[in-house]
């Protein structure tokens, strides 16, 4: 049953019932449609409520039967909608909680709207690359306006129920813990004498404003903020047309947006990601009934940047943390760092000061391992050195009560070898945080030989809990995201050997869609990072070329950012990357030195040469199984590395551009000379890949 049908006095009740989140299958359309003409059709029935189960109205379409006929079949939502709106009998949308998409689609086609205190109201369809496709761009600007519907609409965030009051949106807030309040909603309209549609109402603009102003104004700040996504551009076309245009011309501009926008490669690309991202939460050794031990308590070792981050986050899913330095004045700086970054938040409003001094206080610092024993899950924030990471971890092992778990935060390093110097190496885990880790929503899980599968199902679980998205990797130099990220650097690298400047490199992944350029993002990160690992390679991996290049920028004391000078130079505290003509001196004298005359480097060439650098590494890593799947890698690459979500990922790209094409472009890079030629010859799983027409699954 996805629908259930009870009338209660004069009033017909109608509530969703298709868990997790009452989907509008086509069994579910299918029951609401019956059930509203058994409604109509009952003498005794005065008005007629849709609502949902526990907290959830419904989350719209049923992602199920995305991309399936089912998603088409009669009655479509449309149909179910106009059902509703052409009811004789008036019909109340009782919203319990999450609203979404399709969901609020079917309530803004209700006569009337009521919610109870926390429900949660969007239209995230622009997430996915298309727009709402069932009414929403024209009713929703009649419901709140123009100028608030396009928020809404544009970004896809949700808005809770004493907004929706205010904004028009719903006509009353109900009690949650009874029914009553919406039976007696319900008996109040049978008395009117009429019933609103939406349809019938006017999008109103903000008062005296010109509309080819406002939505000349509005289609520049959207494109500002979307970074080149099509589809928040396309939503802004839609709501125009709600303004200016009839309701049905408005619905049909509506569906001719959405039919372009569900084919686009675009929309396939952030369809892909919003898979992507759930199944990387499927393991498949680990039943999601895996029993998890539980985290009521946690602590960090290393208080710096990374650390503060780590325990912020803890801090801002209410987990209190213990976080250990070895002298007071770093706990004291990163104390300050955690209460500066809090209020810096709550001056955007988007925390009281309440809740800073509630995270404030769920910091526990202290200078003793002993202090740490009884946290339920201990997370090593130390310098990236195997010999730290070893004397951390018997330590921990001695002091760390019976079955807490020991993350190390490594970023590179063997979790296999850090685990082994303990007694207990089923309970060691990698957990790479991503900086700043209160922001950055990737989390590398790392999975040790060792590992038990109730540490891992934890750590999933509690990724959840950070709002994080978590990702597992097995265990090797630099697991997925920095392993891949090493071949992309030396792209970047041996191209600025070769004639290429920073700024060209820079500016031709950034109109590619890279959050920033890679020679921006070393700047960023610290140069000394890089150096380090450079240093250790050379010694590990003496078979691997690399150019000097990097090495003489860092040994000439440009460290990026932090020092003011890196492959640009900064007038701090202004962060402004700038050309710098003693790094274009550098890279003449590097070039002079090794033998290269410079040539024109194309912005293509840049583009190919660093993106199926990731491609061919990350088949690389599918096919020894350190990534359970090729969707894996890209939301690492989507969450935790600035690819263009509109790309899909790296994996993604490859297939959407075509294997044959990749494999092509990479044999013509392996016949350049310079470099590491022998890098561009196809892995075996790409080359399989090609002939499948697809990753394997």
């Amino acid at each position: 049953m996805t629908t259930w049908y009870e009338v209660r006095g004069d009033v017909a009740v109608l509530q969703l019932d298709n868990p997790p989140v009452n989907g509008l299958n086509n069994a579910t359309r299918k029951a609401l449609v019956e059930g509203l003409e058994r409604a109509l059709d009952d003498a005794k029935v005065k008005a007629i409520v849709i609502t949902g189960t526990d907290k959830v109205f419904s989350g719209g379409a049923d992602i199920r039967e995305f991309n399936t006929p089912a998603a088409m079949a009669e009655p479509t939502l449309l149909q179910v909608i106009a059902a509703a709106e052409s009811s004789f009998k008036p019909v109340i949308a009782a919203i319990n909680g999450v609203c979404m998409g399709g969901g609020l689609e079917l309530a803004l086609g209700c006569h009337y709207r009521v919610a109870t205190p926390k429900a949660s109201m969007a239209l995230p369809e622009v997430k996915l690359g298309i727009l709402p496709g069932a009414g929403g761009t024209q009713r929703l600007p009649r419901a709140v306006g123009v100028e608030k519907a396009l928020r809404m609409i544009t970004t896809g965030d949700p808005i809770g129920a004493d907004e929706a009051l205010k904004a028009g949106l719903v006509g009353r807030i109900v009690p949650d813990t009874t029914f009553q309040g919406v039976l007696d909603f319900a008996r109040e309209v049978v008395q009117r004498a009429s019933h609103p549609k939406l349809r019938d109402a006017k999008a109103a603009l903000p008062p005296n404003t010109d509309a080819m102003a406002f939505f000349k104004a509005a289609r520049e700040q959207v494109a500002k903020a979307s970074r080149g996504l099509t589809a928040p551009l396309k939503c802004v076309d839609a709501v125009e047309a709600a303004a200016l245009r009839p309701f049905e011309e408005g619905i049909q501009i509506e569906r001719a947006l959405f039919v372009e926008l569900v084919q686009s490669a675009e929309s396939k690309a952030l369809r892909h990601a919003f898979f992507a991202e759930r199944t990387a939460a499927k393991i498949p050794d680990v039943p999601e009934d895996t029993p998890t031990r539980p985290i009521k308590s946690a602590a960090v070792i290393g208080f710096g940047t990374m650390g503060g981050g780590i325990a912020m986050s803890f801090a801002n899913a209410g987990i209190p943390v213990r976080v250990l330095e070895m002298k007071p004045e770093a706990l004291d700086k990163g104390l300050a760092t955690c209460r500066r970054n809090w209020e810096a938040t709550a001056k955007k409003g988007r925390l009281t000061m309440g809740e800073v001094e509630q995270r404030m206080a769920l910091l526990k610092p202290t200078l003793k391992y002993e202090d740490l024993a009884d946290a339920d899950i201990v997370i090593e924030a130390v310098f990236e050195d195997m010999k730290v990471k070893h004397e951390v971890f018997r330590t921990l092992d001695r002091v760390m009560k019976p079955g807490a778990i020991l993350a190390t935060n490594t970023s590179t390093l063997d979790v296999d070898a850090i685990a082994a110097v303990t007694r207990r190496p089923q309970d060691v885990i990698g957990t790479h945080f991503f900086s700043p880790a209160n922001v950055m929503r990737l989390l590398e899980v790392v999975r040790a030989k060792k590992t038990g599968k109730d540490v891992l199902a934890t750590v999933m679980q509690l990724a959840k809990r950070l709002k994080k998205v978590a990702v597992v990797s097995g265990v090797c130099d630099g697991f997925i995201g920095n392993r891949m990220l090493e071949q992309y650097v030396r792209q970047s690298l041996f191209l600025v050997d070769e004639g290429a400047s920073p700024q060209q490199i820079d500016a031709a992944l950034s109109k590619f869609g890279m959050a920033m350029g890679p020679f921006t993002m070393y700047d960023m990160a610290g140069m000394d990072i890089g150096y380090a690992i450079r240093q250790r390679r050379y010694v590990e991996k003496p078979h691997i070329t690399y150019s000097k290049i990097a090495d003489r920028v860092v040994e000439a004391g440009r460290l990026g950012q932090k020092t003011g000078k890196g492959w640009y130079r900064y007038e701090l505290p202004d962060r402004t990357p700038r050309p710098d003509p003693e790094i274009d001196a550098m890279i003449a004298a590097y070039r002079k030195e090794i033998g290269i005359a410079p040539r024109a480097i194309s912005d293509d060439e840049i583009v190919g040469r660093c993106i199926y650098a990731l491609v061919n590494e990350g088949a690389k890593i599918l096919e020894e199984g350190i990534a359970l799947r090729a969707s894996d890698i890209d939301v690492v690459y989507l969450a935790g590395y600035g690819f263009p979500a509109a790309k899909g990922g790296p994996m993604h790209y490859a297939q959407s551009v075509g294997f044959d094409q990749v494999i092509a472009s990479m044999r013509q890079y392996g016949a350049n000379p310079h470099g590491d030629p022998k890098f561009w010859e196809p892995a075996p799983l790409l080359v399989e890949a090609a002939k499948a027409g697809r990753w394997p699954k």
